[in-house]
């Protein structure tokens, strides 16, 4: 009994015609700025909250209209010249184009469903596109000659033979296709690739959209779909086998073998006419130089945060890369990735324990990075219009901070060293080697309830590789570094911890003071040499890991306990408080102001979904204009003169006598040490990027002194706190004794001498007006806590004692 026979629905002729006619006539405008600039929104709907800020499109919509505007031009055949020419080796077929081209073909009567056909079936049309492509193939440009790579001469050659060949099978007539004729993946010098359809904000079409790994289904396998993820684990390029050529010792002939599968049985006896008509068994030699390979990746990739349900576990997914797609994605990099799902059987013994169970994979086409580098940054001239004007105006500090994490209420200075963090000093490299770090580490300590951790998310978000993780779920393997075996080679391969994912970015480690302490030993190398040193299983190498620390912790005992001194309340060593540029203390203390506004802030934030307009001509920046700003800013190298270096020096001293105070007072806070200087002229380099300046000033100087000073303030808050006095005059006061304190605008030598120009400009940046600081000059003045000197240019403290001016209870 035969078996029936059913008709194909879709007629590929027909198709293969289509595509060849499309590849030949199809007009584009584009360039490859355009397609470097465009951004695949590919969560358009506006269901996604956290990665909505990450499109540029709307930036550079002007700039992309004005290049459409341009001669269109054949852009498929000039990819084709480039692949004859040896200048490409990709051939990326933008099924944008193909829908716009199928479109005027519907016009005329005729639908071949020719992108619905790929989104279905994608791994059988790169075949039907690649024979369009070969038989569009132009002639190179270029004579070839000796000198050229060995691989083209032998492809040549291989061209000349296919046409003889040709000609003989037109002349004799023959039922099949000879051994010596080549596949033409053997002779084809590209990778086609699908780049899938970009969907519109309308679009309501769930498929052409970004999934998560839990959503696949066996309904997709061999349709072009897009998975979102975070890549994990990256393997080594190595070439993969695609055709293997053999040659016989009896005849002569190559026979060639294409590969498709994992496993493959090499031939043994040559299948050539010659050796059967001869009952001659030649034996088949592997010959390498003629055979085909590509470069391979496997790339693992896990489900976001937010693609989680809860109580369940992220899932991975395994990405094969071909061709021009290796190299495109690094460990931790969050990217979209289309791709052919395809099923893969288990082979050998992993076959026998697996059973009737199938393992299954994503064949990658193209790859669109999310959160780019700030290198990689291209600011719209919109954007940088605006930058020219909020430049000018000199309130750039003040806004950007606001701007960082606004739902959260209050925390201003904290947030501006947030920022601060994110644009990072200068890293230098001396010419002996020695490496100097840019990148600012900062600790949040606090009490419960105080935003610490929405702080730390927020700043995840931001930042281009942003890595969140807490103390107690923290291994030390898991910040650094673990063995494992990798599964495609067998052998040991280093897997890259939070810290290395976080290369170039920020990690943010919440519940920093319950990890163990064998754990938090790990991070101590990281904070000042930013390097990971690895002597596991005989791999003795040195990872990057060039990131700056977010810490968030809690003080012993959960909460602040005012009857110890702060460095038992901290609990943590010195060694490590040391390598902290700034660490915050950030108290909890009732107030009933305070309260209200926090209040306030928090229920308007709960019934309007969003934060409260800012008070006065302050505007908010969205997270994504905040990162171009920030990409701007880190592309300055700002040095330090000579003048400011010496006020730099006096500044430390000053830092170290007040050190030496606090630890007779039982206050000691921080330990003081060279560390802190840099720390200082981290700041006030970031200060200086984000003037766009080249040079940094003492008014940098004196800023980064006063957000180390206050970051304890919260110390001597208590006294004034519990009296509730809160006039203009006491919050001047204390201001102007925090910039004693951290010798912020300080006029000389001395300690108690404060330059009244500068002392002017921060107490008015401050929002105070200039008759509340004249009416505070006066009344401190008649208590004889400081006057005027050198005709109203210096305010002089009067010095009643060093410790009876450090005692709270004085005031």
């Amino acid at each position: 009994m035969a078996l029936l026979q059913h008709k194909f629905i879709v007629n590929y002729e027909e198709q293969q015609a289509a595509f060849e006619d499309f590849l030949r006539n199809f007009k584009s405008s584009s360039t490859e700025t355009e397609d470097a600039l465009e951004n695949l929104r590919l969560d358009a709907d506006g269901t996604s909250d956290e990665y909505d800020f990450m499109d540029d499109v709307d930036d550079n919509a002007e700039a992309a209209r004005s290049r459409r505007r341009a001669k269109p031009k054949a852009k498929y055949m000039d990819m084709l010249q480039g692949v004859a020419d040896r200048t490409k080796s990709q051939i990326l077929i933008d099924l944008d184009d193909l829908r716009d081209y199928e479109a005027g073909l519907d016009q005329d009567g005729t639908s071949l469903h020719l992108v619905d056909s790929i989104e279905k079936n994608a791994s059988h049309y790169i075949e039907i596109l690649s024979r369009a492509a070969d038989s569009l193939m132009p002639a190179p440009t270029t004579q070839l000659n000796f000198k050229d790579d060995v691989l083209d001469i032998i492809m040549t050659q291989r061209m000349r033979r296919n046409q003889t060949v040709r000609q003989q099978m037109e002349a004799n007539i023959d039922d099949g296709v000879p051994e010596s004729f080549f596949p033409p993946e053997l002779t084809r010098r590209y990778t086609l690739n699908f780049k899938p359809i970009t969907p519109s904000g309308s679009s309501s079409d769930k498929s052409s959209k970004a999934m998560a790994v839990r959503h696949v289904r066996g309904e997709h396998l061999g349709h072009l779909i897009t998975i979102r993820g975070i890549s994990t684990r990256v393997s080594d390029v190595k070439p993969s086998v695609q055709v293997n050529a053999y040659s016989c010792d009896r005849c002569g002939h190559e026979i060639f073998q294409p590969i498709t599968t994992k496993q493959f049985t090499p031939l043994v006896e040559c299948t050539s006419e010659d050796c059967q008509q001869n009952n001659v068994k030649g034996q088949l030699f592997l010959s390498t130089r003629a055979s085909k390979f590509l470069p391979f990746q496997e790339v693992k990739i896990q489900e976001m945060a937010d693609q989680v349900p809860v109580g369940h576990i992220p899932r991975q997914l395994t990405v094969h890369c071909h061709g021009e797609l290796v190299r495109q994605i690094n460990p931790g990099d969050v990217i979209d990735i289309a791709g052919i799902f395809l099923p893969t059987p288990y082979t050998g013994f992993q076959a026998i324990k697996a059973g009737l169970l199938t393992d299954t994979y994503l064949e990658a086409q193209y790859v669109h990075q999310h959160k780019k580098a700030y290198d990689n940054m291209v600011l719209a001239p919109l954007t940088i219009r605006r930058m020219t004007d909020l430049e000018q105006s000199g309130q750039l500090y003040e806004f950007l901070s606001r701007s960082i994490a606004p739902e959260i209420f209050g925390h201003e200075d904290v947030k501006k060293a947030l920022l601060l963090q994110l644009i990072g000093g200068v890293t230098k490299e001396m010419g002996d080697g020695m490496r100097i770090r840019g990148d600012i580490n900062v600790c949040l300590m606090g009490d419960p309830g105080v935003a610490k951790s929405q702080l730390l998310k927020y700043i995840t978000k931001v930042a281009p590789r942003g890595v969140y993780t807490t103390g107690r779920g923290s291994s030390g393997v898991g910040l650094t570094a673990a063995v494992m075996r990798d599964p495609v080679t067998d052998e040991m391969v280093l897997e890259g911890g939070a810290l290395v994912l976080a290369d170039n970015g920020t990690c943010c480690i919440d519940e920093f003071d319950k990890m163990d302490d064998s754990d938090r030993t790990a991070i101590h190398e990281v904070m000042e040499q930013q390097t990971i040193s690895i002597s596991k299983a005989g791999i003795t190498t040195t990872l990057n890991a060039r990131t700056a620390i977010l810490a968030a912790a809690n003080p012993l005992y959960g909460r602040y306990n005012p009857r110890i001194s702060p460095v038992e309340n901290i609990n943590l060593p010195a060694a490590l408080l040391s390598r902290f540029d700034v660490l915050f203390l950030i108290l909890d203390t009732p107030s009933r102001d305070a309260d209200e506004e926090l209040a306030r802030h928090v229920t308007y934030v709960h019934m309007h979904n969003a934060h409260p307009e800012p008070q006065g001509s302050g505007q908010i920046f969205t997270p994504n204009e905040v990162r171009q700003w920030v990409a701007r800013a880190r592309s300055f190298r700002p040095i330090v003169p000579k003048q400011v270096s010496d006020y730099l020096v006096g500044a430390y001293v000053r830092l170290r006598q007040q050190q030496k105070r606090d630890e007779a007072g039982k206050k000691t806070f921080t330990y003081t040490s060279p560390r802190t200087l840099l720390g200082v002229l981290r700041l006030s380099q970031a200060l200086a990027r984000l003037r766009f300046a080249d040079e940094v000033i003492t008014d940098d100087v004196d800023e980064a002194l006063r957000l180390i000073e206050v970051s304890k303030a919260s110390l001597y808050d208590d006294s004034r706190d519990r009296r509730g006095d809160q006039s203009a005059s006491t919050k001047i006061f204390n201001l102007i004794r925090g910039m004693r304190e951290s010798g912020a605008a300080a006029a000389g030598e001395g300690r108690g001498e404060l330059d009244m120009r500068r002392l002017r400009e921060r107490v008015l940046a401050k929002g105070f007006t200039v008759q509340q600081l004249e009416a505070c000059l006066d009344e401190y003045a008649s208590l004889d806590i400081w006057q005027t000197a050198a005709e109203g240019t210096r305010l002089v403290f009067i010095e009643a004692g060093e410790d009876d001016f450090m005692d709270d209870e004085d005031f």
